[in-house]
């Protein structure tokens, strides 16, 4: 079952930022890096991996506010 996502179907849309860790960071620096990341940017996590080797990858999102004038 695919729940759609009510901000899209209404037309909006998000931006992304990948943000890449190398292996020696610890799990502790990486979650700071994204809680900053969602407080002060107002990102939120969309995904995250962490490969052979250690290297960290999260995928941020936020969505992508239009203004509409209205003259």
């Amino acid at each position: 079952m695919h729940t759609e996502d009510p901000w899209l179907a209404k037309g909006g849309s998000y931006e992304y930022r990948l943000i890449s860790m190398p292996p020696y960071f610890s799990h502790g620096e990486a979650r700071r890096i994204v809680a900053d990341q969602a407080e002060y940017g107002r990102w939120e996590l969309a995904r995250s991996a962490i490969y052979w080797g250690g290297q960290k990858r999260v995928w941020l999102r936020r969505k992508v506010l239009r203004v509409e004038s209205t003259l």
